[in-house]
C-alpha cells in the first residue's frame, strides 16, 4: 500500500509544492492549512508520516506535536518539522519534544525525500517526552477538536433522520440550531420573488450547515432540503455561540468556513456570467465530484433531478437536458433513467468552451 504523508503548513505555494513532489515520487499525499485542521485529518487517515510547519495560525507546530502525544494512534507516527527558522533554541525544542527530524526552509528536494525515507524505516517511540509548552492552547487545540468531531461530541444533541425534500430550515426564519450532515446528502437553496430558486451549496456527510447566518446574526437567507434520506444532528444556536465565545479555535474554524462559502458563490457567480452554458454545467459536475466522490478525479453515480441542476447552473431544465445529451455523447457522463455518472471529471473540469 502506497504511503500516505501528511503536510501540515500555512503557506499555499510551500505547500502545494511540497504536496505535488511527494505525489511525483509516488506518495498519497494530504494537506492542512493550519494545525487544527492538520490534528483533525490526522486523527481521520492516520497517515505513515507528518511534515508540519512550526511558525502557524491557530495551533502551531509544537502544538500539533504535544496533541499528537496525548493520542496513542498519532504517537507513534513520525513528525518532521519543517520551518524557515533557524534558531539552534527552536530546533532543540523540536527534538526535546520527539519530532524525528528538523528541516529548514528553503530545502532541497533530495533531502526532504532522504528524511522520509529515513524516517519511515524508524519507529517512534510510544511515549514522547514531555517538555514546555503553552499548556492552555494545547487544551483549547484539543476542546475545538472534540467539537468538531461532531458525532462524539457530547451534548444535548438532537438527531433526526428525514426523508427526501424534507425542509430542513426555511429562508426568513430565525436559526435556532447548528446542523450537522451525519448521512446522505443536503441542498440550499434562495428563492426569488417569482418563486424561482437557486442552488446556493450541496452539503456532503461530515459537514455543519446552517451557520453562515448565526454568525451574521440575521434570519436565513436560504433554506435547506433533503436531495434523499438523511440523518441530521443538531444542537441550539445559544450552546453554539456560547463554545464560540469560549474557544477561539472554534470561532476561526467556522469564520474560516463562512470565508470558503462565500468565495465558493463567488466564484459561481462569476461563472454564471462569463462563462459557456457547457462550461457552467461542466464545473457544476465536476463540483459534486467533489463533493460527494471519493476521489476528484474518478467517476460517481448520483441521483439528482434536472431541475436541481438547472437551478445551480442558473439556467432552464432544457438547456440543461440537451448539454447533458452532448455531454454523454462525448463520453464524458453515462444516463440511465435518473441516475448519471460522472465517467470523466477531469475532462469536464477542464473544458475549454
Amino acid at each position: 500500500m502506497p504511503t500516505k504523508i501528511l503536510i501540515i503548513e500555512d503557506n499555499i505555494n510551500i505547500r502545494e509544492n511540497t504536496a505535488e513532489l511527494l505525489a511525483l515520487s509516488g506518495y498519497i499525499v494530504e494537506t492542512a492549512t493550519d494545525g487544527i485542521e492538520g490534528v483533525r485529518l490526522a486523527k481521520s487517515i492516520l497517515p505513515d508520516i507528518v511534515i508540519c510547519d512550526i511558525m502557524m495560525p491557530n495551533l502551531d507546530g509544537f502544538g500539533v506535536l504535544q496533541v499528537f502525544s496525548n493520542h496513542p494512534e498519532l504517537a507513534r507516527i513520525p513528525f518532521i518539522f519543517l520551518t524557515a527558522k533557524t534558531d539552534r533554541a527552536d530546533m532543540r525544542k523540536g527534538m526535546e519534544m520527539g519530532a524525528d527530524d528538523y528541516l529548514t526552509k528553503p530545502f532541497q528536494e533530495v533531502e526532504l525525500l532522504k528524511a522520509i525515507e529515513s524516517r519511515l524505516k524508524k519507529q517512534r517511540p510510544a511515549v514522547l517526552p514531555v517538555t514546555e509548552v503553552n499548556h492552555t492552547d494545547v487544551v483549547f487545540a484539543e476542546e475545538a477538536l472534540e467539537f468538531l468531531d461532531f458525532e462524539q461530541y457530547k451534548a444535548e444533541k438532537k438527531q433526526q433522520n428525514l426523508g427526501k425534500k424534507a425542509l430542513i430550515y426555511a429562508e426568513g426564519d430565525t436559526p435556532h440550531r447548528l446542523y450537522f450532515l451525519v448521512k446522505g446528502k443536503v441542498k440550499t437553496y434562495h428563492t426569488n420573488r417569482e418563486g424561482k430558486y437557486f442552488i446556493t451549496s450541496f452539503v456532503k456527510p461530515g459537514e455543519f450547515f446552517g451557520f453562515v447566518d448565526i454568525l451574521e446574526n440575521q434570519p436565513y437567507r436560504e433554506s435547506a432540503e433533503a436531495l434523499e434520506e438523511v440523518q441530521v444532528i443538531s444542537i441550539p444556536v445559544r450552546e453554539f455561540t456560547q463554545k464560540l465565545n469560549e474557544n477561539i479555535h472554534i470561532e476561526i474554524q467556522f469564520r474560516k468556513a463562512l470565508t470558503g462559502y462565500l468565495l465558493k458563490n463567488e466564484s459561481i457567480l462569476f461563472s454564471m456570467a462569463y462563462q459557456s452554458l457547457r462550461k457552467r454545467v461542466a464545473l457544476a459536475l465536476v463540483e459534486l465530484v467533489k463533493t460527494y466522490g471519493d476521489s476528484q478525479s474518478s467517476p460517481i453515480s448520483m441521483r439528482l433531478s434536472r431541475e436541481d441542476l438547472a437551478s445551480r447552473v442558473g439556467t432552464a431544465t432544457e438547456s440543461v437536458i440537451r448539454t447533458l445529451s452532448d455531454f454523454k455523447k462525448e463520453g464524458l457522463i453515462d444516463v440511465k433513467g435518473a441516475e448519471m455518472t460522472i465517467l470523466k471529471p477531469d475532462a469536464l473540469a477542464n473544458l475549454k468552451y
